[in-house]
């Protein structure tokens, strides 16, 4: 029985767009955090890093501790935390008050995304259970879209203060519609360590979380660093740069809108591939993006795979054990954020050294690697059937 209402879909989307705003907008916003707060581009870098780090270790940790607990009022109270956390980071005086209260912050993400892909899986039936998760993720690239430009162009114009505390509005109207429309006692099986050792000891399950941390890992050595890239390679200005994040989040928007409307055609490992694929054509051609426009061109294939392949990602772990969704959510998502950690360090790295322009190879390089281990989890799955 479908019991996931247009109202509980669009709440889940909502939220997801929030939290995606919140994780995207440093990136967009990077330039005037660090020129207001009087610090490097590598420390600046550090906010990302670090509140990925917390998600990554806390994600699973949540998956186990949360239990029955209903999840119409911890999302709620969730999101509302999200939104008093970056009020009161856009009230830090230093970078060092910022960083504290902005990990502190990203307890959100760790809970918010994998409780609402386990909660999709509860309320819908297995063959609408790909469409409905992709459909929620939508949220995600719409943040691309609006959010990483919004928070570029505000950031570079009124400043980065402001971006924070529009992200503190969004997410407290996300929790009122949490708490308005998700059903009363909705509480997905929970993550026992019996639970956890199936997961952890399936091969199929791992080897796809692995191929997430490749991709993020990957993608985010350079993603974490656009704004800086871009002012020093094309010397952009706030328009310019809003226009590239504007193009690059339309396309990743696109691509999440194809993937919903074919992932349960396609099939999910299927649909992965082809996203990393497309990734991979764009960072091995990045080098020849010498203007704006031949940037834009090359940016498309990337922005059509990249948060397409993180909701197929979440649709696949899920059909290879609906039984173990809460915890292959939950190690997705700390997947995603080590990734993001491993490769927002990796590029912050590499700047400090005076290797901005070589970003993208590495980039390319952990795609690939990413491209090979999903193709050898697809084929012990097939074999394991």
């Amino acid at each position: 029985m479908n019991r996931a209402t247009p109202a509980v879909l669009g709440c889940f989307l909502f939220g997801n767009f929030v939290i995606g705003f919140g994780v995207l907008m440093v990136p967009g916003a990077l330039n005037d955090i660090r020129h207001e707060l009087q610090i490097s581009v590598a420390q600046a870098g550090g906010l990302i890093t670090a509140g990925s780090v917390l998600i990554c270790l806390s994600a699973p940790i949540f998956a186990s501790i949360l239990g029955k607990y209903d999840r119409r009022q911890l999302l709620a109270w969730v999101m509302l935390w999200y939104g008093l956390a970056h009020a009161l980071c856009a009230l830090m005086p230093n970078f060092e008050g910022v960083l504290w209260v902005r990990v502190m912050a990203m307890i959100a993400p760790a809970i918010f995304t994998p409780q609402a892909a386990a909660c999709i899986g509860q309320l819908t039936s297995p063959a609408q259970r790909g469409r409905a998760i992709t459909f929620v993720f939508l949220g995600w690239s719409t943040a691309s879209v609006v959010g990483m430009p919004a928070a570029a162009w505000i950031g570079e114009v009124y400043g980065w203060r402001v971006v924070f505390s529009m992200l503190s509005v969004l997410a407290c109207l996300s929790a009122a519609w949490v708490w308005l429309v998700l059903p009363k006692g909705l509480s997905p099986p929970v993550m026992s360590w019996v639970a956890w050792r199936k997961t952890l000891g399936s091969w199929p399950l791992m080897m796809t979380v692995g191929v997430t941390v490749l991709s993020a890992s990957g993608q985010f050595v350079l993603t974490a660093y656009f704004a800086p890239y871009f002012k020093q390679t094309l010397e952009t200005n706030p328009q310019q740069l809003s226009l590239l994040f504007a193009v690059f989040g339309a396309f990743g928007l696109m691509g999440n809108m194809l993937m919903s409307r074919h992932i349960d055609r396609w099939g999910a490992a299927k649909a992965v591939n082809l996203c990393l694929l497309l990734m991979s054509v764009s960072l091995l051609l990045w080098s020849l993006g010498s203007n704006i426009w031949l940037a834009i061109l090359i940016m498309i294939p990337w922005g059509l795979g990249m948060f397409a392949c993180n909701s197929a990602q979440q649709a696949r772990l899920i059909q290879l054990a609906p039984a173990l969704a809460s915890g292959s959510a939950a190690l997705n998502t700390s997947a995603i954020y080590l990734g993001q950690a491993i490769g927002s360090a990796t590029g912050g790295w590499l700047i400090s050294r005076g290797a901005m322009n070589e970003l993208h190879w590495f980039g390319w390089l952990g795609v690939l690697l990413a491209l090979g281990l999903s193709l050898q989890a697809a084929r012990l799955a097939r074999r394991l059937d």
